[in-house]
């Protein structure tokens, strides 16, 4: 999303807590990326979660020297300190603040064993970073919510109206194809990282239940090898793969599976580019981007028997490819760019 947005605003420096550029997308090498202090600490560029007691204070004491600051925020970003306007563009409120259990994995949780420390430090530091997100809200000129399950989040918590302008994906469906190695088309796809609140497993099980079928999960994270464990034959792991052979699985799914609990339903988007639907989770983002019926289905729960069910239901209907692209379309970054523009231009104008 960054990305798209130093696009649309060519030449503009990019202020940030943490970068690692060999973990990343190369595209930034050819931006003015500032990062802080903090990147100095290798260990902390690997495991940004470690530095969530530095955070704020850090984001607090950069300064951002321009008429007009976008904030790409989705918990830190929106302290920083400028004298301009500051529009800040929210993915969600924070989720290691307000969803603790679920971002992190709840106390007692075996899948969470790596965030203890992260949990317990957010638990102790709740109120002052409470408090601090609080007036780092009050200070934004105007609030940007990419769905309308956050702008309704940052409603309740900050009693902020914020307008919706949604990101874009990031294939279109017109790019070159690379076929991956070893894989046949008319498999069920997962594009997620791999944390406790993704719920891969559920769609693992599930796949792993219907004779025949084939699961192909692209990401990394600290859950890969308890999910390849559970997983069995029928799923194939991929992760570091390039972006043609990204839009060749896409291109070759029967459709996308996702259970996770987003804030924004970005990869059914991906999926539609290429005329695929998708078979998500009924919640946040994904009510945004899956139209039911049209280009997708949804389940309720994130369980083996869910998931399996709306595989079951998806796989009866028939979709049109066209109306599929149509919806990614209206999601374009053409359009995103545009509307981010005009935003900054209206802030402009009352500096």
């Amino acid at each position: 999303m960054v990305l798209a947005m130093t696009r649309a605003f060519p030449g503009a420096p990019v202020l940030t807590s943490l970068f690692d550029p060999a973990g990343t997308f190369p595209e930034f090498a050819a931006i003015d990326v500032r990062p802080s202090v903090l990147n100095r600490m290798g260990l902390l560029r690997r495991h940004h979660r470690l530095a969530i007691p530095l955070l704020a204070p850090m984001f607090s004491s950069t300064k951002a020297d321009a008429d007009v600051v976008i904030c790409s925020s989705s918990g830190w970003a929106h302290g920083v300190s400028t004298a301009g306007r500051k529009v800040v563009y929210c993915y969600s409120p924070a989720r290691w603040l307000y969803q603790t259990d679920r971002y992190l994995g709840a106390r007692g949780d075996n899948r969470a064993g790596s965030n203890t420390i992260q949990r317990l430090t957010v638990g102790a530091l709740r109120r002052p970073l409470e408090r601090w997100d609080a007036a780092a809200a009050r200070s934004a000129s105007r609030y940007v919510a990419v769905s309308t399950s956050v702008a309704r989040s940052i409603r309740d918590l900050y009693g902020i109206e914020a307008e919706v302008l949604p990101p874009p994906p990031a294939l279109d469906g017109s790019g070159p194809q690379e076929p991956v190695p070893g894989l046949e088309p008319g498999f069920w796809l997962c594009v997620s990282r791999l944390l406790p609140y993704k719920n891969v497993d559920a769609i693992a099980r599930a796949v792993a239940g219907l004779p025949g079928e084939r699961l192909v999960v692209i990401g990394s994270g600290p859950e890969r090898a308890r999910l390849e464990a559970l997983a069995g034959p029928s799923t194939t792991f991929l992760s570091g793969i390039a972006d043609t052979q990204l839009s060749w699985c896409y291109a070759n799914c029967k459709a996308l599976v996702a259970a996770s609990y987003e804030d924004y339903g970005l990869t059914p988007l991906e999926a539609a580019a290429f005329g695929r639907p998708s078979v998500t989770l009924r919640f946040g983002g994904y009510l945004d981007t899956v139209v039911e019926g049209s280009t997708g289905v949804h389940f309720d729960e994130p369980t083996p028997s869910a998931v399996s069910a709306a595989l079951g239901e998806l796989a009866e209907a028939s979709w049109d490819a066209t109306i599929l692209r149509e919806q990614a379309g209206v999601f374009a970054e053409n359009r995103f760019a545009a509307r981010l523009r005009e935003i900054v231009a209206d802030e402009a104008r009352t500096t």
